[in-house]
């Protein structure tokens, strides 16, 4: 498992990291290049370790990806034990449900108000690119303005870091997935919020991982806010 040192204080402001490319490169390149970039993920995890020496975060290597078939048959669920990531072939991303959540899903029809802790891994460049489990961030979870229709889940930033990160308010495709699978927990729940994790291709990311073309990883945790 690759292992890095991170400083919590470097993402009080966080900023896009552009992945260079070759200007000879086709669109295809890149897409090949990020396969492999996202195989290799897959194979090795990484540990990025904080100026303290514990780990700001830890992602075991020698992922298991489990078909959807396969997923829906274990009720929805991957078991963390095994190490498990669902493959969602129609969009390339990679999921991993840690914590379910107690109350309810997001129901057909609904609206509400979603927050989020998340830290965003640059896959590669090999570095945390932007977070919101710093001191900087620690009154301003992401505030996402979501919706069900039909089982088509869309959503809105309205406040947080990858807004002011990256200027958007689009939220990215990859984070949407959870919600058909997760349950939104009320902020004073025991259990804590819903947590999963992502292996998110450029098509499905945020607007500058699409521009550069690269993956990122993310470790997201939901709850429903108070409307």
């Amino acid at each position: 498992m690759k292992k890095y040192l991170f400083s919590l204080l470097a993402l009080c402001l966080t900023m896009p990291m552009v992945v260079a490319c070759d200007d000879d490169d086709t669109y295809a390149d890149m897409l090949k290049r990020e396969r492999k970039q996202i195989s290799a993920f897959l194979s090795s995890g990484v540990t990025v370790l904080g100026t303290d020496g514990t780990p700001v975060l830890e992602v075991p290597g020698n992922i298991q990806v489990i078909s959807e078939e396969q997923f829906y048959a274990q009720d929805s669920l991957t078991d963390v034990s095994k190490n498990e990531y669902v493959l969602f072939s129609g969009s390339g991303v990679y999921m991993q449900i840690v914590r379910k959540g107690q109350g309810q899903p997001l129901a057909d029809g609904e609206h509400a108000t979603v927050l989020s802790r998340y830290i965003e891994y640059n896959i590669a460049s090999d570095t945390i690119q932007s977070s919101n489990r710093n001191q900087f961030y620690v009154p301003y979870p992401e505030t996402m303005s979501c919706t069900n229709s039909g089982g088509i889940f869309t959503g809105t930033f309205t406040s947080g870091a990858m807004l002011n990160t990256y200027g958007t308010a689009s939220v990215p495709s990859g984070w949407l997935i959870p919600l058909a699978f997760i349950n939104l927990p009320r902020f004073d729940n025991e259990e804590g919020p819903a947590l999963v994790r992502l292996i998110v291709p450029a098509a499905q990311g945020q607007s500058d991982a699409s521009y550069n073309i690269y993956p990122c990883f993310y470790e997201i945790s939901y709850m429903r806010g108070r409307e």
